[in-house]
């Protein structure tokens, strides 16, 4: 079972945290909270981590100075005057009982975030169901253009110099994935918080449509009187949320009604182009890299918030214009049998769907996509939405579900979504089976689409690419 939220405040934390010189970060190996890390690095604290498996993450953390362990022991906690933890670990994790028994400051991840971001003058959140990585990257991408922006993102990217987070010299701009995820977005504090789009997901935790809206009118709330909600005017239930609200709203979208808007469109293989244009005035034309029409929308909610942070027009188009994308965003990964293989973490039926539609206008002759599914819940709330989800592929290759932190209480599997399927679809099971028939049925003109949230990536070192 995992641990719950903690709800402190700023100025609880920073009362906390005083006189504290050294802090463990029990899960250290998570893309924030190696994020985190690093951050406590830089603000001159000590830093001890622990995971359960070694990373490139847990290495880079090393590299930089902080003591890092695989595997949890309570002898870590000894040397360590507060923890941060994320509420993956079990509640039986020894580093966190042992500073618990202690007496020592426990503070949840988001929590952190939270009081982190609070030195920062603009602090802007990108929260939705799907885009998140990619959105907060390519702001993030925009604003280095004419300033020093500290960013957080839940994915690696090229634009953050390979890693998920960028620490910026300046205190003006704080840009961060915003997770609703047991409403840890609203251990935030954003004075600019962007809605991409809003629906059914993390059903272990969100029980209906109603209560989604309203953690999402939660978090827009939290910008003030004095903030700004950037929201996709093309999303029904996310105008819906924010109905009635008394912060300024600015819209983005395809729709007339949308203050920021992409006219003119044009694909070719895939990727959009658009002029950019807010209300009557044509600022510039944007060219996007990465295939995709929900791409339009990642990057209008991305020129939008630069427009309003004072970024020009030209500096926008040529900052998007050369973002490349995120870690395991429909990320190329080399050729097999003369077939082009890409990596992507879609693991709703919604972001499936958009990202097939989206692979399929780029010419290739098939796509072959095999998919891990990722939790139970997930995947028994959602059954019907994922067996037309992948439409877009000629063949799907499923992998077991991917537990994460569940047991499968339902009974659903892997081998039952691809039954309900159909013919299109082939139950593999582990890893090297699928990698086995991936070899098996690639050929020269296919794209192979290896897609999911769980650890999917192990296929890779199995396949001749």
């Amino acid at each position: 079972m995992s641990l719950p939220n903690t709800h402190y405040g700023a100025k609880q934390i920073e009362k906390m945290l005083s006189g504290c010189k050294t802090l463990l970060f029990i899960g250290a190996g998570g893309v924030s909270m190696c994020s985190l890390a690093e951050f406590a690095l830089s603000d001159g604290y000590g830093v001890i981590g622990s995971d359960r498996c070694e990373s490139s993450r847990l290495e880079r953390l090393r590299q930089k100075g902080a003591a890092v362990h695989v595997g949890h022991d309570a002898a870590h906690a000894k040397s360590a005057d507060a923890a941060i933890y994320t509420v993956a670990i079990d509640e039986e994790n020894a580093e966190y009982l042992a500073m618990r028994a202690a007496g020592k400051p426990l503070i949840s991840r988001a929590d952190y975030l939270g009081y982190v971001m609070t030195r920062y003058r603009l602090r802007i959140g990108i929260a939705g169901m799907n885009g998140k990585s990619t959105t907060t990257a390519m702001c993030g991408h925009i604003l280095r253009g004419e300033g020093d922006p500290t960013v957080f993102c839940g994915a690696e990217a090229k634009s953050l110099d390979g890693a998920a987070c960028l620490i910026g010299r300046s205190r003006e701009q704080f840009v961060f994935e915003a997770c609703e995820y047991k409403d840890s977005f609203l251990d935030f504090q954003p004075n600019i918080a962007v809605i991409l789009n809003i629906g059914m997901d993390h059903v272990d935790y969100f029980h209906s449509m109603e209560q989604i809206r309203s953690s999402f009118r939660a978090y827009a709330n939290l910008v003030g009187e004095d903030g700004t909600v950037v929201v996709n005017a093309d999303d029904a239930d996310a105008m819906r949320a924010l109905q009635g609200m008394s912060a300024r709203i600015v819209t983005f979208g395809l729709e007339d009604s949308a203050d920021f808007r992409a006219t003119e469109l044009c694909c070719e293989r895939g990727r959009w182009s658009f002029s950019l244009r807010f209300h009557e005035e044509t600022l510039c034309r944007i060219q996007l890299m990465q295939p995709g029409e929900f791409q339009i929308y990642n990057a209008l909610a991305a020129a939008s918030v630069a427009y309003i942070c004072g970024v020009s027009p030209c500096v926008i188009a040529e900052r998007i214009a050369t973002f490349v994308g995120v870690h395991r965003r429909m990320e190329f990964m080399g050729r097999l049998n003369g077939a082009d293989v890409y990596d992507d973490y879609a693991h709703h039926p919604t972001a499936i769907e958009a990202t097939l539609e989206g692979v399929q206008k780029m010419g290739y002759r098939r796509v072959l996509c095999a998919y891990q599914p990722h939790t139970y819940s997930r995947t028994a709330g959602l059954f019907d939405e994922f067996t037309t989800a992948f439409s877009g592929a000629d063949q799907v290759y499923f992998a077991d579900i991917y537990a994460a932190r569940e047991q499968n209480v339902s009974g659903v599997s892997s081998e039952k979504l691809a039954r309900a399927i159909g013919e299109r679809a082939v139950y593999c099971g582990d890893f090297s089976t699928l990698a086995r028939r991936l070899e098996a049925d690639a050929r020269e003109g296919d794209l192979v689409l290896i897609m999911g949230a769980g650890d999917v990536e192990q296929v890779f070192s199995m396949l001749p690419l």
